[in-house]
């Protein structure tokens, strides 16, 4: 029945699946293990649960490990539909150039570059309103036609759920690997639920989990320096589902007023954050636990 039943009605793979020939090998996957094969580390930002600040940590994380001069780092928006990472950059308005090598990401530091749909259109309201297949071509063209250079990470952002993005992305990759992912979460057991389904697609996909983080977990005053919790953990947060699903718990995120100016205005908020924050100190070490993992992979 492949390719024969009403369900496959419009599909653009109908006619070969309906023919009964075995798929053919995708040219494109070695061009693709040849571009990335000069970037040294992939690690993908998961959360089956929108709205838990994926798109906020991998663009932090990004501004964190930049200021070490000797890294080059690279920051991939594989959100398609919805991508806001040229907005938490401080890149809205940036165009990509093309050149003989293809097309150059954007720069916001000399050793942080830049890539996202957001570059590409011309309105920043317009919809994209793309099927699977259109939407895995846009990923496929990130990975090959993009002049990456010689990254040591790569932190690619991805939209929320287990779908289109993320199966191509894991498979655009295979060749080449990926060191891992990173899964955001927020304390309440409405987030918990997808981030579960989240761990396992990544077993199912054969991505090790590197960590789970807990993002605006509670609140803490920089006046009285007591925490308030925002968001009810009433199962255990993510710390005890980390530990039920035998995943590593990278720590927590509290909410922090600056880290919010500092994604509404595109900027970084290492630079805006005060030394005592805590939710700066989580950063700092949620880097050094990153870059530890990677580096025993």
């Amino acid at each position: 029945m492949a390719g024969k039943a009403d369900a496959c009605a419009g599909c653009p793979n109908q006619a070969i699946c309906a023919s009964g020939k075995p798929a053919e090998p995708d040219p494109d996957l070695g061009v693709i293990q040849t571009n990335m094969e000069e970037v040294k580390h992939k690690v993908l930002v998961l959360s089956g649960k929108g709205g838990v600040g994926k798109s906020t940590v991998s663009c932090q994380l990004a501004h964190g490990l930049a200021r070490d001069q000797d890294l080059q780092v690279g920051l991939l928006d594989i959100d398609i539909c919805g991508p806001s990472v040229p907005t938490i950059m401080g890149l809205v308005g940036e165009t990509v150039h093309k050149s003989n090598l293809g097309l150059s990401p954007v720069y916001t530091e000399e050793n942080l570059a830049v890539m996202s749909i957001g570059f590409l259109v011309d309105d920043q309201d317009q919809a994209v309103i793309w099927r699977g297949d259109k939407k895995s071509g846009m990923i496929k063209q990130f990975l090959k036609d993009v002049h990456w250079d010689q990254l040591d990470i790569l932190l690619i952002d991805t939209p929320p759920g287990t779908s289109d993005e993320h199966l191509s992305i894991n498979t655009y990759l295979k060749q080449v690997g990926i060191d891992g992912a990173l899964i955001v979460t927020t304390p309440q057991e409405v987030a918990l639920l997808d981030v579960r389904k989240e761990i396992n697609f990544c077993r199912k996909a054969g991505i090790r989990v590197l960590g789970v983080i807990e993002n605006m977990a509670g609140f803490v005053c920089p006046s009285c320096k007591g925490s308030s919790e925002i968001f009810n953990s009433s199962t255990g947060g993510a710390e005890r589902m980390a530990t039920e699903m035998g995943v590593p718990f990278l720590g927590r995120l509290p909410l922090d007023p600056a880290l919010l100016k500092a994604c509404e205005s595109g900027t970084s908020f290492f630079e805006a954050a005060v030394e005592t924050s805590p939710t700066l100190s989580a950063l700092n070490e949620l880097q050094s636990t990153l870059l530890a993992r990677i580096a025993s992979t």
